[in-house]
């Protein structure tokens, strides 16, 4: 996750994680990806049932009845354990979330404990009696997926009307004063929409985008052919600097980030090299802190079932189930080569990868996605094939 408008419009400073301590129970939300205690913010897909057909379901969700779903009382079992390891966040995800009727009870049992609650939802299902209810327990955060503007995303959304149920979930959580904010994924069809996206944020004053690079698991395996080309990442990513940048000078600060693909990060760096020196030593800074991917290190999932993962597109591989260890001493255990691996993964890299084994921002990129990397080459620890930067850019001479 990469802050863009906190990085590229100074919103945040490397003095401002630094006076909490650089703690995540201590930190902020909006610093929370500057954390160095390294206690993993946990997607909890509660459902793998959805109302809709997106075409890039990492779930592969559908809108059916599925058996052995976390009970209620299992799911207070799991935010226990969290609360007691130190977890910061919970955010709960599906499918879709709010097909749950105990939603906004585990998400006030999560607030009650000290945890922050936030929903991943595709907003369609938001009327104004639930968003009452989700007032009413302060939770901390709706995100709600869009994929374009009307067509484009009732297109991905798999159904007609999609867009304007979401955006009437959008506007209920707003008119109750809950936080809001998008969740784009690009890719071929949609990137050049990001300009109306960005007019959208405006109209509608949401305070904050998450634009997310596509990631090759569930349905969206299939979708390979579907993502941008590397000279079309850089084109995403040079629209969206530019347009993070007009709404700030126009008095409107919305927070953006890109998600899933950490060459952003050093390819954002070198932009401000060129643009301002000054800056660009405080986003090294910043981007030291970030630490890049942190896929079973700083976030983790627990699926429907119970089965932990090192991120919510990680489903084929599970370390354990909470229902027969709590998630904290899964997540410690140093038995699973995989885990381990992960949670220090840059010697597993540069033996099996070529580009990001010779990397000079590995440092504050963490060799990226390696979800990705395994799908495309069948090799956890290959490069990712994501990554846009050149082999100029990165250090690397043949």
């Amino acid at each position: 996750m990469i802050g863009i408008s906190k990085l590229y419009c100074g919103t945040v400073e490397p003095s401002d994680a630094l006076r909490y301590g650089s703690e995540s129970k201590r930190l902020p939300s909006y610093l929370l990806q500057f954390s160095k205690d390294k206690k993993p913010v946990v997607v909890w897909n509660m459902t793998r049932r959805c109302n809709l057909k997106c075409i890039h379901c990492y779930a592969r969700a559908k809108d059916i009845e599925f058996e052995n779903e976390l009970s209620t009382d299992e799911g207070k079992a799991l935010i226990d354990d969290l609360v007691n390891f130190g977890s910061p966040v919970i955010l709960f995800s599906g499918g879709e979330p709010t097909l749950r009727k105990d939603l906004p009870e585990l998400a006030a049992y999560a607030q009650k404990k000290g945890m922050r609650a936030v929903i991943s939802t595709n907003g369609t299902l938001i009327d104004e009696e639930l968003a009452s209810k989700l007032k009413a327990i302060e939770l901390s955060y709706v995100g709600v997926s869009l994929d374009g503007i009307r067509e484009t995303n009732d297109k991905f959304r798999g159904m007609n009307g999609a867009f304007d149920a979401a955006l009437r979930g959008l506007h209920n959580c707003q008119d109750e004063g809950i936080k809001v904010g998008l969740r784009f994924t690009m890719n071929q069809q949609n990137f050049q929409e990001i300009p109306e996206i960005f007019k959208l944020l405006k109209k509608e004053k949401i305070p904050r985008i998450c634009f997310y690079h596509l990631v090759y698991a569930g349905r969206g395996s299939n979708m390979v052919s579907e993502d941008l080309s590397l000279e079309e990442s850089r084109q995403a990513v040079d629209m969206i600097l530019k347009k993070t940048k007009e709404l700030h000078k126009n008095g409107f600060p919305t927070e953006v980030l890109t998600v899933d693909n950490h060459c952003d990060g050093p390819y954002l760096y070198m932009k401000l090299l060129e643009e301002n020196p000054k800056r660009a030593a405080e986003v090294f800074k910043l981007l030291s802190m970030n630490q890049g991917n942190s896929s079973g290190i700083r976030i983790g999932c627990v699926s429907w079932d119970g089965s932990v993962h090192a991120d919510q597109f990680w489903r084929h591989y599970s370390f354990g189930n909470v229902r027969e260890r709590p998630f904290s001493e899964i997540w410690n255990d140093p038995i699973d080569e995989l885990m381990t691996g992960l949670k220090d993964r840059k010697l597993l890299i540069k033996t099996h990868g070529d580009r990001c084994a010779r990397c000079k921002w590995f440092d504050i990129c963490n060799g990226n996605l390696r979800v990705r990397a395994e799908a495309v080459y069948g090799d956890v620890w290959a490069d990712d094939p994501a990554c846009y930067l050149t082999k100029e850019e990165i250090g690397y001479y043949a």
